[in-house]
């Protein structure tokens, strides 16, 4: 299920459609689907996709099409690897001037009590430890701060703005506002993080 918040921030931080949109990590599709709902050209990438389904199965930093307008990253970033080639060659495929959206996970910022809601809330995940969850996304997540070092030659990046993110483990919507309460009340670490960035 798309994220309506995760839609409305890609939607108030792209250029007016119709801008040509690659998207990074799309997985099944459906933020691409929504994006070209609202009248934007989007190529739409994965290396986990389909070979015959409407994303992509390329690496990004294999990826030949360009120029695009702009870019979104949901959740990707973190993952994807090479990660200096990764954002030099998305620095090649975007316009100078043209923007950068990415909504990103703090794995630096997990710690025992982030790892353990989690557990409490996904299914078949009873006999694992907190620490082995955090052990397991330190192991396959670059550090934001990483990320951040990446992308910084190619793109003048925004101050990060943090949220919830935990809520995306569960498939549940409805445990964004529990996740955003227990942050407010300091039972949880904040492990979201939304920035712009403007290509240099």
């Amino acid at each position: 299920m798309l994220d309506p918040g995760v839609l409305g921030f890609v939607l108030e931080s792209l250029p007016p459609a119709p801008a040509r949109v690659l998207e990074v990590g799309a997985g099944d599709g459906e933020l691409a689907r929504a994006l070209a709902e609202a009248g934007y050209e989007v190529v739409a990438i994965d290396p986990a996709a389909a070979a015959d389904g409407p994303v992509r199965a390329v690496e990004l930093h294999e990826l030949e099409e360009a120029p695009f307008d702009t870019a979104v990253a949901v959740v990707s970033m973190h993952h994807v690897r090479p990660l200096p080639d990764s954002c030099r060659r998305l620095a090649e495929l975007i316009e100078p001037g043209g923007r950068l959206v990415l909504d990103e996970f703090d794995v630096d910022r997990v710690d025992e009590r982030a790892a353990g809601w989690v557990l409490s809330h996904v299914d078949g995940h009873e006999r694992r430890q907190p620490s082995d969850v955090i052990a397991d996304l330190r192991h396959h997540c670059h550090p934001l701060s990483e990320l951040r070092l990446a992308l910084e030659p190619w793109f003048e990046l925004t101050e990060t703005v943090r949220g919830p993110y935990l809520y995306r483990f569960t498939e549940s919507l409805a445990l964004r506002d529990v996740e955003e309460r227990l942050i407010a009340a300091g039972s949880l670490p904040v492990t979201g993080a939304r920035m712009l960035g403007t290509r240099r």
